[in-house]
Protein backbone atom coordinates (compact mmCIF):
# COMPACT_ATOMS: atom_id res chain seq x y z
CA UNK A 1 0.00 0.00 0.00
CA UNK A 2 1.10 3.45 -0.53
CA UNK A 3 1.16 6.12 1.69
CA UNK A 4 -0.86 8.30 -0.90
CA UNK A 5 -3.72 5.63 -0.99
CA UNK A 6 -3.88 6.92 2.49
CA UNK A 7 -3.10 10.35 2.04
CA UNK A 8 -5.32 12.33 -0.09
CA UNK A 9 -5.99 16.04 -0.92
CA UNK A 10 -8.72 16.06 1.38
CA UNK A 11 -6.42 14.69 4.87
CA UNK A 12 -4.02 17.54 3.95
CA UNK A 13 -3.81 20.71 6.32
CA UNK A 14 -0.81 23.07 5.23
CA UNK A 15 -1.48 25.63 7.91
CA UNK A 16 -2.30 24.44 11.18
CA UNK A 17 -3.57 27.29 13.55
CA UNK A 18 -2.73 25.11 16.35
CA UNK A 19 -0.56 26.52 19.27
CA UNK A 20 -0.39 23.81 21.56
CA UNK A 21 -0.23 19.84 21.59
CA UNK A 22 -4.25 19.26 22.38
CA UNK A 23 -4.81 21.94 19.60
CA UNK A 24 -2.80 20.19 16.85
CA UNK A 25 -4.27 16.89 17.55
CA UNK A 26 -8.14 18.41 17.57
CA UNK A 27 -7.14 20.11 14.39
CA UNK A 28 -6.48 16.60 12.86
CA UNK A 29 -8.98 14.63 13.97
CA UNK A 30 -11.61 17.30 12.87
CA UNK A 31 -9.28 16.63 8.69
CA UNK A 32 -10.46 13.28 9.17
CA UNK A 33 -13.70 13.42 10.56
CA UNK A 34 -14.55 16.47 7.50
CA UNK A 35 -12.82 13.63 5.17
CA UNK A 36 -15.41 11.04 6.15
CA UNK A 37 -12.49 8.42 7.55
CA UNK A 38 -13.76 8.17 11.25
CA UNK A 39 -17.02 6.30 12.30
CA UNK A 40 -16.95 8.04 15.60
CA UNK A 41 -14.57 11.33 16.18
CA UNK A 42 -14.60 11.91 19.71
CA UNK A 43 -14.09 8.03 20.10
CA UNK A 44 -10.70 8.49 17.87
CA UNK A 45 -9.59 11.04 19.60
CA UNK A 46 -9.76 9.43 22.61
CA UNK A 47 -7.82 6.86 21.14
CA UNK A 48 -5.07 9.35 19.90
CA UNK A 49 -5.06 10.63 23.76
CA UNK A 50 -4.69 7.54 25.47
CA UNK A 51 -1.72 6.62 23.11
CA UNK A 52 -0.18 10.19 23.94
CA UNK A 53 -0.39 9.17 27.71
CA UNK A 54 1.65 6.37 27.02
CA UNK A 55 4.44 8.44 25.47
CA UNK A 56 4.97 10.97 23.09
CA UNK A 57 4.62 10.38 19.63
CA UNK A 58 6.73 13.98 18.75
CA UNK A 59 9.99 11.72 17.57
CA UNK A 60 11.64 14.84 17.38
CA UNK A 61 12.96 16.81 14.28
CA UNK A 62 10.35 18.82 13.83
CA UNK A 63 8.35 15.54 13.09
CA UNK A 64 5.46 13.81 15.06
CA UNK A 65 3.03 11.42 14.21
CA UNK A 66 0.36 10.76 15.86
CA UNK A 67 -1.28 7.71 15.71
CA UNK A 68 -4.75 4.84 17.19
CA UNK A 69 -5.93 1.81 15.78
CA UNK A 70 -9.70 1.72 17.08
CA UNK A 71 -12.70 0.58 15.71
CA UNK A 72 -13.83 4.54 15.47
CA UNK A 73 -11.91 4.38 11.75
CA UNK A 74 -13.96 3.64 9.28
CA UNK A 75 -11.80 4.00 6.00
CA UNK A 76 -7.89 3.79 7.08
CA UNK A 77 -5.96 6.93 6.79
CA UNK A 78 -3.44 9.30 7.42
CA UNK A 79 -3.80 13.41 7.96
CA UNK A 80 -1.38 15.44 7.27
CA UNK A 81 -0.58 19.11 8.97
CA UNK A 82 1.80 21.77 9.00
CA UNK A 83 3.06 24.18 11.40
CA UNK A 84 5.27 27.21 12.23
CA UNK A 85 6.08 25.11 15.47
CA UNK A 86 4.40 23.48 18.21
CA UNK A 87 5.22 22.03 21.79
CA UNK A 88 4.71 18.54 20.97
CA UNK A 89 6.38 17.09 23.54
CA UNK A 90 9.06 15.66 20.90
CA UNK A 91 11.65 13.16 22.06
CA UNK A 92 14.57 16.00 21.16
CA UNK A 93 12.59 18.78 22.72
CA UNK A 94 12.28 20.89 19.78
CA UNK A 95 8.73 22.01 18.50
CA UNK A 96 7.18 20.14 16.05
CA UNK A 97 6.05 20.90 12.53
CA UNK A 98 5.43 18.36 10.52
CA UNK A 99 2.11 16.55 12.01
CA UNK A 100 1.66 12.69 10.13
CA UNK A 101 -1.95 11.49 12.35
CA UNK A 102 -2.58 7.94 11.31
CA UNK A 103 -6.08 6.58 11.17
CA UNK A 104 -6.25 2.28 11.83
CA UNK A 105 -9.02 0.58 11.90
CA UNK A 106 -9.27 -2.10 14.46
CA UNK A 107 -10.27 -5.23 11.81
CA UNK A 108 -8.16 -3.56 9.14
CA UNK A 109 -5.55 -5.84 7.73
CA UNK A 110 -1.91 -4.80 8.31
CA UNK A 111 -0.89 -3.21 5.36
CA UNK A 112 -0.99 0.42 7.10
CA UNK A 113 2.03 -0.92 9.03
CA UNK A 114 4.25 -0.96 6.43
CA UNK A 115 3.07 2.55 5.45
CA UNK A 116 3.92 3.36 8.93
CA UNK A 117 7.52 2.29 8.03
CA UNK A 118 7.47 3.69 5.01
CA UNK A 119 6.56 7.21 6.03
CA UNK A 120 9.29 6.91 8.88
CA UNK A 121 12.01 6.13 6.76
CA UNK A 122 10.62 9.23 3.96
CA UNK A 123 11.17 11.24 7.36
CA UNK A 124 14.50 10.51 7.85
CA UNK A 125 15.49 11.81 4.82
CA UNK A 126 16.00 15.62 5.54
CA UNK A 127 15.87 17.34 1.73
CA UNK A 128 12.37 14.71 1.81
CA UNK A 129 11.42 17.01 4.64
CA UNK A 130 12.14 20.30 3.54
CA UNK A 131 10.64 19.54 0.30
CA UNK A 132 7.36 18.93 2.32
CA UNK A 133 8.06 22.09 4.29
CA UNK A 134 8.51 24.20 1.68
CA UNK A 135 5.66 23.15 -0.21
CA UNK A 136 3.02 25.32 -1.50
CA UNK A 137 0.13 23.21 -2.26
CA UNK A 138 -1.45 19.92 -1.16
CA UNK A 139 -0.65 18.92 -4.70
CA UNK A 140 3.14 19.78 -4.19
CA UNK A 141 2.92 17.41 -0.76
CA UNK A 142 1.38 14.78 -2.58
CA UNK A 143 4.12 15.07 -5.71
CA UNK A 144 6.64 14.87 -3.46
CA UNK A 145 5.48 11.64 -1.61
CA UNK A 146 5.26 10.53 -4.88
CA UNK A 147 8.28 11.36 -6.05
CA UNK A 148 9.94 9.55 -2.67
CA UNK A 149 7.78 6.35 -3.26
CA UNK A 150 8.99 6.04 -7.06
CA UNK A 151 12.81 6.51 -5.64
CA UNK A 152 12.13 4.09 -3.10
CA UNK A 153 10.64 1.33 -5.94
CA UNK A 154 14.13 1.70 -7.53
CA UNK A 155 16.17 0.54 -4.33
CA UNK A 156 18.38 -2.02 -3.48
CA UNK A 157 16.25 -4.78 -1.81
CA UNK A 158 18.75 -6.52 1.15
CA UNK A 159 17.87 -10.25 0.27
CA UNK A 160 19.14 -9.78 -3.55
CA UNK A 161 22.22 -11.53 -4.39
CA UNK A 162 23.69 -8.09 -5.05
CA UNK A 163 23.97 -6.80 -1.97
CA UNK A 164 27.29 -8.00 0.40
CA UNK A 165 25.77 -10.83 2.48
CA UNK A 166 28.81 -10.02 5.10
CA UNK A 167 28.05 -6.41 5.50
CA UNK A 168 25.89 -5.47 8.68
CA UNK A 169 22.22 -5.31 8.41
CA UNK A 170 20.03 -4.14 11.31
CA UNK A 171 16.70 -4.05 11.78
CA UNK A 172 14.51 -2.98 14.68
CA UNK A 173 10.93 -3.25 15.23
CA UNK A 174 9.46 -1.90 18.20
CA UNK A 175 5.72 -1.80 19.48
CA UNK A 176 3.13 0.51 20.78
CA UNK A 177 0.49 -0.02 22.65
CA UNK A 178 -1.98 0.83 20.29
CA UNK A 179 -0.49 -2.51 18.05
CA UNK A 180 0.81 -0.77 15.66
CA UNK A 181 4.49 -1.86 15.46
CA UNK A 182 7.24 0.39 13.93
CA UNK A 183 10.28 -0.30 12.01
CA UNK A 184 13.04 1.73 11.59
Amino acid sequence: MKITDLLTRDTIQLDLQASSKAAVIDELVNVLDRAGKLNDRSAYKEAILAREAQSTTGLGEGIAIPHAKTAAVKTPAIAFGRSAGVDYEALDGQPSRLFFMIAAGENADNAHLETLSKLSVYLMDMNFRDTILAAKTKDEVIAAIEAKEREEEGSVDVSSDNVDQDAPYILAVTACPTGIAHTY
